[in-house]
């Protein structure tokens, strides 16, 4: 296993680190967790190095912390860097810091964490936190020794993550980046802005989800297949974010043995700056024709937004996009659209949003495409 320094903290990290989002589950229809497999799997990645284990509060129904704390007994707590996540939306008051941090020790079966984030935070979340005195709390965890060090995760504009970072002396912040994501959310730009300053940069949602994972359309294929060293999707993928020097660790939901094991095996074989300019040339390929399968030309820029209806117009266009670029079940894809509450029916018309489109998009038309396909 190879590591990385931890930005300014000077600890070192394991360039893999085991997400805990996307565990193995039994297939009894529960979508409850399959504890020995996923206890082994933990436990074998960290006696191959592995030494970042990263959770949180809602992942797995709440079951993962108490899976994890169940995985690191018999020394392994010892062995490894955790890392849980403060569940911002639900403070209501400012006790609340101190009861979930509490009830989060007790869920791993630990007396400190090396890791706390204040988890997905966005414009809206971080106004909130600024209101309940989140310095002051923050300020409290690392006086009391439960918390060695403190950041955040992250799913907003580069601004707004820009505005974050400035506000504190962060130990180290969580960003999603793939190849697809180059400009998306915080971005390279965030990734660099960040390290910048000494600020460790965790990777997430290297993969997009599983996306970059699966087996491509036709057209993505016969690119890759040009390629003069052959490697699987993932492969690519995972690489092209081991690329850059600025990503601390990268996080990868692995909910199979074999995703283990060959995960290592990457990680074992990358470092920065190992692509070649031809092999970063063919990823640039791979992501343009991607982005031309997409049916919606929206950029994500909120103009239209807020929609009178309450629909999120860019999320849903987002979401349709996806279906068409990597060839997912559409089965699968409209149970997602369900559980995440996709709305594309709820537009009335009203063409507020094609006012101020600056992309000119007919968005009243792409909205009826979307209810028509996801509904």
């Amino acid at each position: 296993m190879k590591y990385r320094k931890f930005g300014k903290t000077g600890s070192d990290v394991s360039a893999l680190g085991f997400g805990c989002m996307r565990l193995p589950v039994l297939k009894d229809g529960t979508d409850r967790i399959d504890e020995s497999e996923a206890i082994k799997m933990i436990q074998y990645a960290i006696d191959n190095g592995v030494n970042y284990i990263d959770t949180a509060y809602p992942y797995h129904n709440g079951d993962s912390e108490p899976l994890v704390g169940k995985a690191l007994k018999d020394g392994y707590r010892e062995k490894v860097k955790l890392a849980t996540k403060l569940p911002v939306w639900l403070l209501k008051e400012y006790s609340d810091f101190n009861r979930f941090l509490d009830e989060q020790l007790q869920r791993l079966d630990t007396e400190y964490l090396d890791l706390y984030l204040l988890h997905a935070l966005d414009k809206g979340r971080w106004d909130k936190l600024l209101k309940l005195d989140v310095f002051k709390a923050i300020e409290e965890y690392k006086a009391s020794g439960k918390v060695k060090y403190m950041g955040f995760s992250f799913h907003d504009d580069i601004n707004t993550f820009k505005r974050i970072i400035d506000a504190y002396d962060w130990d180290f912040c969580q960003i999603q980046l793939n190849y697809m994501d180059e400009y998306n959310q915080a971005g390279l730009e965030g990734l660099k802005y960040a390290a910048s300053k000494g600020i460790a940069v965790v990777i997430m949602e290297p993969l997009r989800g599983g996306k970059l994972a699966q087996k491509p359309v036709d057209s993505i294929q016969k690119l890759w297949d040009t390629a003069e060293v052959q490697r699987s999707p993932a492969e690519w993928a995972l690489r092209w974010v081991w690329n850059h020097p600025e990503a601390s660790v990268v996080l990868s939901g692995m909910s199979t043995f074999d995703q283990v094991k060959d995960n290592l095996r990457i990680a074992d074989e990358s470092e920065p700056g190992s692509l070649t300019k031809e092999e970063i040339a063919l990823i640039e390929r791979v992501r343009d024709t991607y982005n031309s399968l997409s049916k919606v030309a929206c950029t994500a820029c909120g103009y239209c937004m807020p929609c009178p209806s309450g629909v999120d117009i860019p999320w849903n266009f987002a979401f349709y996009n996806e279906y068409f670029m990597y060839s997912e079940s559409l089965e699968k894809k409209k149970r997602i659209y369900k559980s995440f509450g996709g709305n594309a029916g709820k537009c009335v018309e009203c063409g507020k949003c094609e006012k101020a489109c600056p992309q000119k998009l007919t968005i009243r038309k792409y909205l009826k495409d979307v209810d028509a396909l996801m509904s």
